[in-house]
């Protein structure tokens, strides 16, 4: 057997007797965890322990009547209420109406209010009339709430910019526009009906990639198909092998999150600190949950190993070969290095993915199917691993892929792609899921802005995909998912920040708590204790029948 498998093997058989400690404790899901602010942060204070709250009732999916209606309005920015140097101008050619509205300047001060009557409570497309030279950043806001920002065009000409499937209740409303950074020419504004939302499709049907997948792994992915557009799985972040978080979210909701979010971002030469969190992981499960594993891979440099592309000195693009590594042994690839056939870089690689392989392989051998995100964010360049293009990037998942399947034999994994580009999709039969990031600025919570982002995703992914939010700084709204027909399989709220204040209580920065208890007591969301019952770990509540016979 070759040597890195062995090593591979004795890593996770020493994870497994820790596990053993750990999966012995009582079912209690505490642990004190620091601080932090995203995952290369330092920790500063500890929370509290899991106290005893209050319950709250379930909250139906409710939201209002829609009654769809064939409609369309043009409202002329130039009739519009002009505010902060904002000005009519007729420079320009083939614009509609009398003017256009200019001026705008590059601070995010100007802007244009427009009194909009909205026919019916139901679904519309707005789309906007814009010209600008360069691409400028658009904020919409329907009163004093942010719908959502768009990015205009570059080229000089006028040009229809829509945002789809936009909820607008009946009635007289006020919508801003706000250009952000730059001047731009607004002529108008077009609102129809949408037609679009039925197109969504959840169709997923729950069969792994990995045909030689483990029962565990086909159970879960059986699972999130069957209840795929059905309901919402609850998802926190926890870090550095604790729970605080989700305890945190215990005590301020009542409910604990079902999965368990977390991060593995240590260097290749420090891989025995992911033992914390892969222990985690397993005991999460043994406690009735799913884990979820994200691989925030710090390159394998001598000089500079971050994950953060201005961070490191690692090339990705020294690393591609055209040599079939995945199923070699490591007497094989260390040759191949020898003799220049392949990079120091590619080595390098090679190297970290067999030990995060011996990781996974501890999970494995206690029966622990995982919902796996390695390579974030790929289409982005602020990692390494995207930062040369869509081609290394796509080499380095499949091979990582291959060597886990094929070479490994990990069949406990769940492929989560994060590629969030149409540009960045990798080989369809090598991911199970498809996952996207969603951070908003300066905004609570969610509200209608996401059946775009769904509606795009499921089209260059297909229909046979899942589709999640795989991180978050705030809470879906449970109510506006369900409404908007973009129902993401999950969701996972990062920590530090998002979740806790500086003394490791619950924050409302970016999710009030109101909106925290609602979604996870919504019956549009699947939480531990449910997930639990369905799983047979807990006796179901006595219905009033079975009450009444055992009290005779």
């Amino acid at each position: 057997m070759d040597i890195r498998k062995i090593i591979a093997l004795a890593a996770a058989a020493g994870a497994a007797l820790s596990a053993l400690a750990a999966c012995s404790k009582k079912n209690k899901i505490t642990a004190p965890v620091p601080i932090i602010e995203e995952s290369a942060s330092d920790p500063t204070t500890a929370a509290t322990t899991t106290a005893p709250v209050e319950t709250y009732p379930d909250y139906p999916v409710t939201f209002p009547e829609i009654e769809k209606k064939e409609s369309g309005s043009l409202y002329e920015a130039e009739n519009g209420e002009l505010k902060g140097g904002a000005k009519a101008a007729t420079d320009m050619p083939d614009f509609s109406g009398d003017a256009y509205v200019t001026g705008f300047g590059s601070e995010g001060k100007a802007s244009v209010v427009l009194e909009i009557d909205v026919p019916t409570n139901q679904h519309y497309d707005l789309s906007f009339n814009i010209s600008s030279e360069k691409a400028v950043d658009c904020r919409i806001a329907l009163g004093d709430k942010q719908l959502t920002v768009f990015r205009s065009k570059d080229d000089g000409k006028f040009t229809y910019i829509t945002i789809y499937g936009v909820f607008l209740t009946k009635g007289k409303q006020k919508l801003e526009i706000t250009p952000l950074n730059g001047d731009m020419c607004l002529d108008y504004l077009k609102i129809e009906n949408n037609t679009s939302l039925s197109d969504i499709s959840y169709d997923a049907k729950g069969e792994l990639v990995n045909r030689n997948a483990g029962e565990s792994a086909k159970e879960l992915m059986s699972f999130l198909s069957e209840n795929y557009g059905k309901k919402m799985l609850t998802g926190q972040y926890a870090y550095s092998g604790g729970n605080a978080e989700l305890d945190l979210i215990y005590r301020t909701t009542g409910k604990y999150p079902v999965m368990r979010c977390s991060v593995l971002d240590v260097p290749g030469d420090s891989f025995d600190e992911c033992f914390k969190e892969i222990d985690a992981s397993a005991e999460w499960y043994f406690n009735g949950g799913i884990p979820c594993i994200s691989w925030y891979w710090k390159a394998p440099s001598d000089k500079k190993s971050s994950m953060r592309t201005e961070e490191t000195d690692f090339d990705i693009s020294k690393a591609v070969t055209e040599e079939y590594l995945a199923e070699l042994t490591e007497e094989e690839i260390r040759e191949l290095y020898s003799k220049g056939n392949i990079s120091k870089e590619c080595y390098g690689l090679i190297l970290d993915i067999d030990s995060m392989a011996g990781q996974l392989t501890s999970l494995k051998n206690r029966g622990v199917p995982v919902l796996w995100r390695p390579l974030p964010e790929g289409s982005g360049n602020w990692y390494w691993w995207g930062a040369q293009g869509n081609k290394p990037y796509k080499w380095l998942w499949q091979l990582i892929y291959d060597r886990f399947t094929k070479y490994f034999d990990l069949d406990n994994l769940i492929w989560v792609w994060n590629g969030q580009s149409e540009n960045s999709v990798v080989d369809k039969r090598t991911f199970d899921i498809a996952s996207v990031d969603l951070y908003i600025n300066d905004e609570k919570d969610y509200g209608n802005r996401y059946y775009d982002t769904f509606a795009a995703v499921q089209k260059f992914v297909g229909t046979d995909k899942i589709i999640a939010i795989s991180e978050c700084g705030s809470v879906p709204d449970m109510d506006a998912a369900f409404r908007d027909n973009a129902v993401w399989s999950f969701f996972g709220v990062w920590y530090g920040k998002y979740i806790q204040d500086d003394k490791g209580e619950y924050s409302e920065e970016y999710t009030n708590k109101e909106a925290l208890i609602r979604a996870y007591n919504s019956d549009g969301a699947i939480t531990l204790d449910e997930y639990r019952k369905l799983r047979g770990l807990e006796e179901p509540e006595p219905t009033e029948e079975k009450k009444e016979d055992a009290d005779e």
